[in-house]
């Protein structure tokens, strides 16, 4: 009853709406895997969610930095491992609380708790505190130059609103929990969440409230999302007209699209990489026909398993050209990423499987690929074509493709050991990636290192990039993890994924790199 009451309140408050103002329908491939802002590092959770929370910093459709819900940010004078955040001041949550000082703290906290999916993002932080209601602390365990571009997917949550709602603690998704805030939500976002049925259709309505109408163009004044999985149905939806913006244009039907009157493609690089992982750290594994022995454990069966890959065919077939293929899995606008690493990939058939007879698998073995069908540019196709190049030299491949909602859980909970994942990186920093997928998987770190690789002398290495400041040691170090990860061979890079978002001719806005439209930038005409 109390949230039905929240609900009517906060929607009566929010049906003023500029004369200009339209309603925008939407749709992608995947819903959102929950409501809760810390539970899952999700390109599309995080995309809903930057529609009805706000973090401190946000970037722009072009990568920028812009103030959010800080409105400037520096080391505090005298003491390099205190940054100060001003907050902004006449901010409201959706029920017409304010936002302080408090929220941001507990938000902070709330996010480096063990269910967390963000977790990884705050590890230098070890204390947030209040100056005053609209000042805040951030203490490190030494100076962190990059802490504010680990905050743009930090999103704050009203302290008073969860702990009333008993949503103190982050929802556990990889154990299948469902909490209050995995359903509900109170943000200072632009947006207000009207109604949800998830997989099916999210209504949001413009927050007449919000601090930022004078500075955003605010012109849509409804949000109806629907996910379309099916890319013929979705495609269907632009054409028709049923809908009006998709993320994901298939890459055979970019030329009809874009072909047709009053409808146009707007493309460009992603920050994303696509890849396959491997378990390379357990003795024996489930998913192959190799008793007691792990035959992904042996960097030449890796090795084997990378050069059989086609990725120019891949990129030529089944990405039609929208693709570039990659030799490491850091896009190339990310701090460390270099041409010489990101070349390395070659194709050579022969030299696999002559790798693949020194390592003693002449005869091949069979293996599971876990792979999502939901998520990705052509993600079930990509697998499907590795599945044929992999049996060239005798890798057996049975595919498993599921909605990322039963695959994600598959690499959190080491369930899987060949598998496909995309990564992107909002920090644009390496650090980033070998916090997420190359540390020890524990506690703080390594949350989706589905590979059981594990070094120390690889993990102190990663630790030292969030405190030192000398930035030509600093790039030096992660050179020198990145070549372990590539001597290691830790994963197959496939390529870095190209943008292509459809939309109506009345839709104005410019394609993200992190392929997350924030609907306040958005021009309707």
């Amino acid at each position: 009853m109390k949230t039905k009451l929240i609900l009517a309140a906060t929607l009566l408050a929010t049906t003023a709406v500029a004369a200009s103002a339209e309603t925008l329908r939407w749709a992608r491939a995947g819903d959102s895997l929950t409501l809760d802002p810390h539970a899952q590092n999700e390109g599309p959770t995080h995309t809903l969610a930057h529609q009805i929370y706000e973090p401190l910093i946000i970037r722009d459709h072009s990568g920028a930095f812009q103030a959010a819900l800080a409105t400037d940010w520096a080391p505090k004078e005298g003491d390099p491992n205190v940054w100060v955040f001003n907050l902004r001041q006449g901010v409201t949550y959706h029920d017409g609380s304010a936002f302080t000082s408090e929220d941001v703290i507990f938000s902070i906290n709330r996010a480096k708790s063990e269910n967390s999916a963000m977790k990884e993002l705050l590890t230098s932080i070890v204390e947030v505190r209040a100056v005053d209601d609209h000042t805040v602390e951030f203490v490190t365990d030494g100076p962190n130059p990059i802490l504010p571009a680990n905050m743009t997917n930090l999103f704050m949550m009203d302290k008073d609103w969860t702990e009333a709602n008993g949503a103190q603690a982050v929802q556990d998704i990889a154990g299948g929990e469902t909490t209050f805030a995995s359903s509900n939500t109170n943000g200072t976002g632009a947006y207000v969440l009207v109604s949800r049925e998830p997989d099916v259709k999210t209504v949001l309505s413009a927050n007449d409230s919000y601090w930022g109408k004078d500075e955003f163009p605010l012109a849509v004044s409804e949000i109806v999302y629907t996910p379309i999985q099916n890319a013929a149905t979705r495609v269907a939806a632009l054409l028709s007209g049923e809908v009006d913006f998709i993320q994901d244009v298939p890459v055979q039907d970019l030329g009809r699209v874009a072909e047709t009157d009053g409808l146009v493609v707007k493309t460009a690089p992603q920050n994303r990489v696509i890849f396959f992982g491997m378990n390379q750290g357990a003795d024996d594994i489930a998913n192959d026909n190799v008793d007691g022995a792990n035959p992904l454990s042996d960097v030449r069966v890796r090795k084997a398993m990378s050069m059989a890959m086609n990725r120019d065919a891949i990129k030529k077939v089944v990405m039609r050209e929208q693709s570039a293929p990659a030799g490491m899995i850091a896009p190339p606008f990310v701090n460390g990423w270099n041409t010489a690493m990101d070349s390395s990939s070659s194709t050579d058939v022969e030299a696999a499987k002559g790798m693949m007879v020194d390592a003693g698998y002449g005869d091949g073995f069979s293996i599971q690929l876990d792979c999502p069908n939901d998520r990705y540019v052509n993600d079930e196709a990509i697998c499907q074509a590795a599945v044929g190049m992999l049996a060239q030299i005798g890798v057996t491949v049975n595919l498993n493709a599921q909605p990322k909602a039963q695959h994600f859980p598959l690499i959190q909970n080491s369930e899987t050991d060949f598998y496909m994942l995309g990564w992107g990186v909002p920090t644009y920093d390496s650090e980033y990636i070998f916090n997420f997928l190359v540390h020890t998987r524990g506690a703080e770190r390594g949350s989706w290192n589905g590979t059981g690789f594990s070094d120390t002398d690889t993990d102190a290495k990663i630790q030292t990039l969030a405190s030192e400041t000398d930035l030509d040691a600093r790039n030096a170090t992660i050179n020198d993890i990145w070549t372990v990860v590539q001597d290691q061979q830790l994963y197959i890079p496939i390529h870095h994924q190209v943008l292509n978002w459809g939309m109506t001719t009345s839709v104005g806005t410019e394609v993200s790199p992190e392929d997350d439209p924030k609907f306040k930038f958005f021009t309707m005409n």
